[in-house]
């Protein structure tokens, strides 16, 4: 029987050169998501740069949908926490806005100008201002990093203050990374700067879920191996701790084209995202 083991950790975590005509994104993105905000600007349902803090890149975008919000949804975009923005994703906001809900989508200060514990407490300060301004329940959804990000608003000790954390209804982590100490062994550490103390810190699948916290864990089939394990694994570990959870790993999808499906109304991700 041969055992398995990693010895190149940046190809295991490599996606573009791993799917093919993966050089298509993230500039796949930047047409739809323009359009999207084009057209909820010009109807009045953008409110587009708002501040959650005093950092440049501390800024969402609120989508609304036509009349009273039923709630609402924050998505954390990915980018191993060094790359991309905001502005990448407003398309995604298609599937809830059919459903009703608002959409707020935060950037953040990127690594290395910033540790990941400190990205972990803008996003909390970003989930804090949206939801002041739309009432009713709140679900969360993060890709990649932004999976990291989502899962540790629900993880112990939680950077929400107990209000906000009480109207979260659902946390859905789409190709997540939640356990931080492999990539202590890539590359991109280098300007990561995570540490054995924060690999601890700020990995979920190393934490306690908030109480009655709803977790599902997202991935494609065609994801990196290390990509499934990471989504295997929080919902795993948290089904031991009294969270309700679930893990789906979505046919003929892979780490970029995932996020498809929330641009969709009738997709399976948004439905179950905005599952009651």
């Amino acid at each position: 029987m041969l055992g398995y083991r990693i010895t190149d950790w940046d190809d295991a975590y490599e996606n573009g050169g791993n799917i093919p005509d993966g050089t298509r994104w993230p500039a796949a993105w930047v047409e739809p998501a323009q359009q999207m905000r084009t057209a909820l600007a010009v109807e009045g349902r953008a409110r587009l740069d708002l501040a959650y803090g005093a950092g440049e890149r501390n800024r969402l975008d609120l989508f609304l949908p036509e009349g009273t919000p039923r709630g609402l949804v924050v998505y954390v975009h990915g980018g191993f926490w060094l790359r991309l923005d905001k502005s990448f994703w407003s398309h995604l906001a298609t599937g809830p806005l059919a459903d009703g809900h608002a959409v707020a989508m935060p950037s953040y200060t990127l690594c290395p100008a910033i540790r990941i514990g400190g990205i972990v407490r803008e996003i909390a300060a970003a989930i804090e201002t949206a939801a002041g301004l739309v009432a009713g329940e709140l679900r969360l959804i993060g890709h990649s990093a932004g999976g990291q990000l989502v899962s540790r608003m629900v993880s112990e000790p939680s950077p929400l203050s107990a209000e906000t954390l009480a109207r979260i209804r659902h946390v859905l982590s789409l190709s997540g990374l939640h356990d931080l100490r492999p990539l202590m062994h890539t590359a991109m550490n280098e300007r990561l700067h995570i540490d054995e103390a924060e690999a601890i810190a700020e990995s979920p699948a190393l934490l306690r879920p908030v109480e009655g916290t709803r977790l599902t864990c997202w991935a494609g089939a065609m994801e990196r191996a290390e990509f499934l394990r990471q989504n295997a694994l929080l919902a795993n570990i948290w089904t031991g701790l009294g969270a309700t959870t679930a893990t789906v790993v979505e046919p003929n999808r892979h780490h970029f084209d995932i996020v498809d499906g929330l641009a969709d109304p009738e997709h399976p991700l948004t439905g179950t995202l905005l599952s009651p």
